[in-house]
């Protein structure tokens, strides 16, 4: 997709629904930046009028920390023909505000969340937005809400989730590299790596990370002691912004529990195992950084789907029972048969979304 060199301005429209979203977005907005492109950034929920997607961040936190069981039943119902379509009433209050976010003058917009690329769809089926609409899918798994009519291009992560959204409907689908920061990439040195381990007070044993999103939500202390209890490596939880999780953990003396982390990349490379639940952004984070991972009592929904789409295409096997955790800790640990590394697409995101 060519434009003319008056039009080199890009937006990118995420989501601060947990910090996945966000991630991708501040990642191929760096990428456009370093091509010299003019990037500005929009948060879906700052567009929907009336706070209203303060409001729904709220509750969407709340029902993943208190019901996340019925957060699967809510996108399995939301997959639906039916309810698919109730997207658009759903979004459509946010038309004005989009518009105004992309102007007159954007060469493209780009979406990493999916509500965001249906209102991108419409506008754009409409005729009221010009600018090519591309959707870059953050998960494995594709939902039907990920795609929309109208939308130029959506860009997987792998063959599978192409496959997956071609059968949605969607028609031009490329496939590219996982939009990971550099410092994934980056070699640390080893000095380094001893300071850090020392700063966390990580002792010289191997180290299971379980992470659990920006907000710490999930199975994690079960998952905590479950690990501790294999004795195959001592849990060490990234808590997010939970600090209730994270005072409840460290008072259980078997694990250690940690906060906000800034360098993430570090703590895993600082661990041997990352054991996580969503099939997020921390997942291809570990697996750039060489790190291996595992799933483990992976949060209903999309945590399940994406357990699934990452055990499928042999980048991250998914433990379902407690009585496999051992044996599956120690193949990722060890290097066993059964654990495959992701092999990263030769394409870059930067590159398509810019070209």
């Amino acid at each position: 997709m060519h434009h003319p060199a008056a039009r080199q301005r890009i937006v990118v429209v995420s989501a601060s629904f947990g910090a996945g979203h966000d991630g991708a977005a501040a990642e191929l907005t760096r990428r456009l930046r370093a091509d010299g492109r003019q990037v500005d950034r929009h948060d879906f929920v700052d567009l929907v009028p009336r706070r209203a997607g303060v409001l729904l961040r709220g509750l969407y936190r709340r029902q993943l920390t208190t019901l996340p069981r019925t957060w699967g039943w809510l996108l399995a119902l939301a997959g639906s023909q039916r309810l698919t379509g109730g997207a658009a009433a759903l979004t459509a209050a946010t038309d004005a505000a989009m518009l105004a976010a992309v102007g007159a003058d954007a060469a493209m917009v780009v979406s990493t969340y999916p509500l965001a690329g249906q209102v991108l769809g419409r506008l754009r089926q409409q005729g009221r937005l010009t600018a090519p609409a591309v959707t870059y899918l953050t998960d494995l798994s594709v939902h039907p809400l990920w795609v929309a009519a109208g939308v130029d291009v959506h860009l997987a992560l792998h063959d599978d989730a192409a496959r997956q959204a071609k059968e949605l409907g969607a028609t031009d689908v490329r496939v590219v590299a996982p939009a990971v920061a550099p410092a994934f990439t980056d070699p640390v040195p080893a000095g380094d790596l001893a300071a850090a381990r020392t700063r966390w007070g990580l002792p010289d044993a191997p180290l299971a990370l379980v992470v659990a999103g920006a907000w710490g939500v999930g199975d994690v202390e079960r998952t905590a002691a479950d690990i501790a209890a294999t004795g195959v490596a001592v849990p060490v939880v990234a808590c997010g912004r939970n600090d209730v999780l994270r005072r409840r953990l460290h008072r259980s003396g078997r694990t250690i529990a940690l906060g906000w982390v800034e360098d993430m990349a570090t703590l895993m490379r600082a661990c041997q195992v990352v054991v996580q639940n969503a099939g997020g952004l921390s997942s291809l984070e570990a697996l750039t950084a060489g790190v291996p991972v595992v799933t483990y009592r992976c949060l209903p929904g999309h945590g399940a789907t994406n357990a699934g789409a990452l055990d499928r295409i042999g980048w991250v096997p998914w433990i379902r029972h407690r009585r496999d955790l051992a044996a599956g800790l120690r193949a990722a640990l060890y290097g066993q048969r059964g654990f495959t590394r992701a092999a990263t697409p030769p394409e870059s995101v930067a590159h398509l979304v810019a070209a």
